[in-house]
């Protein structure tokens, strides 16, 4: 069987096949998602919005759900943004132990891809170099990054360019493991109410319970690329889930901030072991334009 010309397969002196993936590949991968994931949303956030305009009962959130699809088949046809705002490139790289890249820095590898993806694809640079001197960087880069090493010959990425007009809504608590289960209910909702408008509602909510401090933020981050036809594999968290989508949906906020039912169409919770004397809480808003694009190389 012919191998692809990425994959080399090399004996080393342990006795196992390390596998090797050319830096060249995954830039080319990087690019051409980095361009996918802004042009289209994936098949479930589509189903999530056709499925609001059927059911909302406000004329003007109706109308505006109406746009928002009307939006997504202009995007697909024109080939152009379904947001102006098209993100920081936030990226996930799960990398199996038995892959060696071989050419440049895996990092530099990456924001090269991205940097190609927002120049070659004409997309809205977003980045500034200096958080408080803010000169443009020209090129959507750097890229935020989240490495993850796993079993197995596999280079697995995500991108997931995020807007910060929602980003800018999320919050993170410090509760106290006294606070509880309704503790983090009423720090989920007080975030999506304190957010009203200002986060382009519908909304998906990632939540991430658990770890400590900047570990919750990732898990809430990471909880937005969930497909939202998936609940937690957790009996209680996919519990609160659904009873968190309700909750939110009866605050009357609305497509566009203009009032109805449809406030969020999605609540993603992912969790993690923490210490005894804690409780973190992030809340990672998302607005209707929830981009993710996943490749395995």
């Amino acid at each position: 069987m012919k191998k692809r010309s990425s994959e080399i397969n090399c004996i080393c002196k342990a006795g196992y096949r390390m596998r090797t993936i050319n830096t060249n590949e995954i830039i080319t991968a990087l690019k051409e998602m980095c361009v996918e994931a802004n042009l289209s949303l994936s098949p479930d956030m589509a189903d999530r919005i056709h499925e609001a305009a059927e059911r909302e009962d406000s004329e003007l959130g109706s109308r505006i759900l109406g746009q928002l699809c009307e939006n997504m088949v202009i995007a697909s046809e024109e080939q152009i943004p379904i947001c102006q705002d098209t993100g920081m490139a936030i990226v996930f790289v799960k990398l199996g132990q038995e892959v060696h890249v071989e050419g440049m820095n895996l990092t530099d590898a990456i924001n090269e891809g991205v940097r190609q993806g927002y120049t070659e694809g004409y997309l809205r640079k977003s980045v500034v170099n200096d958080p408080l001197i803010r000169t443009n960087t020209g090129d959507n880069t750097p890229a935020i990054i989240h490495y993850d090493i796993v079993p197995g010959d596999q280079l697995e990425i995500m991108i997931a360019p995020k807007g910060f007009g929602s980003e800018n809504m999320s919050k993170l608590y410090m509760l106290k493991p006294a606070d509880g289960i309704e503790g983090v209910k009423q720090a989920v909702i007080q975030t999506v109410r304190d957010a009203g408008p200002n986060a382009c509602p519908p909304m998906v909510v990632g939540v991430g319970i658990g770890g400590d401090f900047e570990k919750s933020a990732i898990l809430a981050k990471t909880a937005l690329t969930r497909n939202t036809n998936e609940h937690s594999s957790l009996l209680h968290i996919a519990e609160l889930e659904k009873e968190l989508l309700v909750e939110l949906n009866q605050l009357g906020i609305g497509p566009g901030g203009l009032g109805g039912k449809t406030t969020v169409l999605a609540v993603n919770i992912e969790t993690y072991p923490t210490h005894i004397a804690g409780l973190p809480v992030a809340v990672n808003i998302c607005c209707h334009v929830n981009r993710h694009v996943k490749r395995v190389l």
